[in-house]
């Protein structure tokens, strides 16, 4: 049975739980809270404590998981670490405007999520033996906007990150691969702010559609591998 582990079980977190184990996986779930940690032991998955921007604790935590799981295929991130300050613009405001602080609540621990995931998951995964990585992000990877430069700055360093990654690791037989989502999401956690702006269904990726394409990337042969995909909402019409 293969074993996956994934970082953030909260919502697109558990929704990735939920397909990797109707998938057949045997499965653990890396968070910190109390309500998740209980909705993960509720899917019959391993519940695993853990703060995975510090390498400690997330290299515990997968070492934990690779024991009890019998080795490790699959790792999968879909935390974020937004963490604007009261009253701060989201994704940090103008550059004119900002302060250091600013880069490093959203450049800097954006970041470092990415380099700590990477680095943790692909010493885990060569003690199994190899596998896949799957970084979830988001548009900001790909390009900025007026007013999100600090935060368009730490997914592009995560997008370099996991590029790199994913030639570095390929003669380790692990596969390393960036996943786009590159639309809003269609959460209780974002169900505030598609209301508030009147976003249509359409407009916004189910996350069981975001699941379905980890499955996918997490099931791809040594031969034909996809190292970046972009994953958008049916009601978008424009392609990069």
């Amino acid at each position: 049975m293969p074993a996956a582990v994934v970082l953030g079980a909260r919502n697109l977190g558990g929704a990735i739980l939920d397909r990797l184990i109707a998938d057949g996986f045997s499965a653990a779930g890396v968070a910190q809270s109390d309500d998740t940690l209980a909705a993960i032991e509720a899917r019959r998955a391993l519940a695993l404590r853990a703060d995975v921007t510090e390498p400690d604790q997330l290299a515990g935590a997968l070492a934990r998981a690779g024991e009890e799981l019998g080795g490790l295929d699959l790792i999968v991130n879909a935390v974020s670490v937004a963490s604007p300050a009261p009253g701060e613009p989201w994704g940090g405001g103008p550059l004119a405007d900002a302060e250091l602080a600013a880069f490093g609540r959203w450049t800097a621990h954006v970041a470092r999520l990415g380099f700590v995931f990477l680095s943790e998951g692909a010493r885990a995964l060569r003690r199994s033996g190899g596998g896949t990585l799957v970084q979830v992000t988001n548009l900001a990877s790909r390009r900025s906007a007026a007013g999100t430069g600090l935060w368009a700055a730490g997914h592009h360093a995560i997008r370099a990150l996991t590029h790199a990654a994913s030639q570095e690791l390929s003669e380790d037989g692990i596969h390393a691969c960036l996943l786009v989502v590159a639309a809003p999401i269609d959460s209780p956690k974002n169900a505030a702010r598609r209301a508030a702006e009147g976003i249509p269904d359409d407009a916004a990726v189910d996350q069981a559609g975001i699941a379905a394409a980890v499955a996918f990337l997490a099931a791809q042969g040594p031969r034909a591998v996809t190292y970046e995909l972009e994953v958008t909402a049916s009601g978008q019409r424009w392609a990069l």
